[in-house]
């Protein structure tokens, strides 16, 4: 019997889908693809950013030398057209990327297509060189805010390995912003761990703090995007961070390996209330699952959907789609398994759709269309597309308990004000919410302290006055607030309120005497 460790090696052999042992050329171009590009210009920009609290090591130097971890960052984003200086990209643009981030700098260009794993040097992908991509070099962003989408990148694969997707979500008024997959210590990871999972997490939190450098960016509309191994790490991101509005799963490995992400000391379903999306493989045929040793259930076990209940959720299954070619290198480069996979026009088709559900789904999510909301939520058949072609389940979230962290987000968000309407509203969607005296009590003084933020601080001592009008502590409180910021008037007034319904107040009467003084 196999341990966990080469389970877990397997399968993420198997979904990484580059390894099989029957294979064929296949045929594809950007063109074919036929993705109709939206109103906007696409810019395109690399860099790389050091991450001062991770240590890391070249592997290809051989020495023990540690260095800060480098994260290479590619982003995708709406780009002003007047700009004549930057240049359109080609395919082979994007693949010099791989030299920085596979750690070959120098390596030189007809080298490419020999050295990495995923690529293969055949006369099909050498033509794929030369296309003309639809980004631009380094053009301006264009003025604006927009929503941005966080990609994480399938296993220790590069940063623009969906390239054609991000630059048609970019075209349609998105930023996408996307590092490569590396190890906790080296460009290589152990085989689909828990600690791999987690250091790929920890590189997507480091580009949710890169898109606050970015003023063009709307940072209350973000979504997390991650192909195969990616996916499994957003998922444990989303349990991490309250700031993710939606999360797209390209055929991830939440679904193949559930148990790397339970062993997560941050997983908890009940932080994972969002909308989610999965987008899914074909099913594997039997000779496939027999000769490659790949556990039946895989087919139809999705342990991570089955699970969540908090959350608005879809699965689609892309019947003409084996896990490759969720991605644009996968379409492009990857040599065509005979067992399984469909023709070249039938990958190109489906991938095409793939990237319009994804547009979709975050046009519904991040910037609420409603034309994009009814196409998420209807059959695909009803969309125009066979049932040969995509099928789709969905389910409702069960509302969670709405408690008083809930009521206080509502509250921050119009900035404590008009509080007792916002409770009003709030109560009679949520019966049994329930604001306890001493939250809004300790609320209150902690904003009512703050010489900015006073005015929200009273409000807040309002609202708690609403609810308990007997309350001799919460007046005292108030008067002490109106005292710190020098509004004597007040503060005397509420002390006086707080000892009619205390006589023993010793704090009001001994405030009261030294005002009176």
């Amino acid at each position: 019997m196999m341990d966990n460790y080469s389970i877990t090696m397997r399968l993420t052999i198997i979904i990484t889908g580059f390894l099989l042992s029957i294979i064929s050329y296949g045929q594809t171009s950007l063109k074919e693809i036929g993705l109709k590009a939206g109103k906007y210009k696409v810019g395109f920009k690399h860099y790389t950013i050091n991450d001062s609290t991770r240590t890391y090591r070249i592997h290809n130097e051989f020495n023990n030398q540690l260095i800060e971890r480098p994260i290479p960052i590619s982003i995708w984003y709406p780009a002003k057209k007047e700009e004549n200086n930057s240049e359109q990209l080609t395919v082979l643009n994007y693949l010099e990327i791989l030299k920085e981030e596979e750690e070959w700098k120098n390596l030189p260009n007809y080298f490419l297509l020999d050295w990495f794993p995923y690529l293969w040097n055949t006369p099909e992908n050498k033509a794929h060189l030369s296309e003309k991509v639809n980004a631009f070099s380094n053009p301006t962003l264009l003025d604006g805010k927009f929503p941005v989408v966080v990609y994480a990148p399938s296993y220790q694969a590069s940063s623009i390995e969906n390239f054609a997707l991000f630059e048609y979500l970019a075209s349609n008024g998105f930023v996408v912003i996307s590092s490569a997959s590396r190890g906790t210590n080296t460009r290589w990871l152990e085989g689909g761990t828990t600690k791999d999972m987690e250091t790929q997490s920890k590189d997507v939190e480091f580009l949710l703090k890169e898109i606050h450098s970015y003023e063009n960016i709307d940072i209350e509309k973000v979504a997390l995007m991650g192909f195969s191994f990616g996916g499994l790490s957003n998922a444990i991101t989303v349990m991490k961070n309250r700031t993710i509005r939606a999360i797209v799963s390209l055929d991830g490995t939440e679904r193949y390996n559930y148990p790397v992400l339970e062993k997560s000391p941050y997983f908890n379903l009940n932080k994972f209330s969002i909308p989610y999306v999965h987008f899914a493989q074909k099913e594997i045929p039997k000779e496939v699952l027999t000769t490659d040793k790949i556990p039946e259930d895989l087919n139809y076990k999705f342990q991570l959907y089955d699970s969540l209940e908090h959350s608005n959720i879809h699965r689609y299954r892309f019947h003409d789609l084996t896990h490759s070619y969720f991605s644009s290198f996968g379409v492009l480069f990857a040599n065509r398994d005979k067992r399984q996979d469909k023709s070249d026009d039938k990958i190109m088709v489906s991938y095409n759709l793939l990237c319009q559900h994804t547009l979709q789904f975050l046009n519904a999510t991040l910037k609420n269309e409603k034309k994009a909301i009814d196409f998420i939520e209807n059959k695909p058949v009803t969309n125009g597309f066979s049932d040969s072609l995509i099928s789709k389940e969905s389910k409702k979230a069960i509302e969670k308990e709405f408690i008083y962290r809930d009521f206080n987000d509502l509250a921050f968000k119009q900035d404590y004000q008009d509080l007792i309407p916002l409770y009003t509203k709030t109560i009679s969607d949520y019966p049994n919410l329930e604001l306890q005296e001493g939250m809004l009590n300790t609320l209150g003084l902690r904003l009512s302290f703050n010489p900015e933020k006073k005015g929200q601080g009273y409000n807040v001592f309002l609202l708690a006055l609403h609810l308990y009008p007997k309350s001799a502590n919460l007046y005292d409180s108030l008067a002490e607030a109106y005292f710190y910021n020098e509004d004597y008037q007040n503060a005397i007034l509420n002390y006086k309120k707080s000892l009619e319904l205390n006589p023993e107040n010793q704090n009001a009467i001994g405030r009261l005497k030294q005002l009176k003084e």
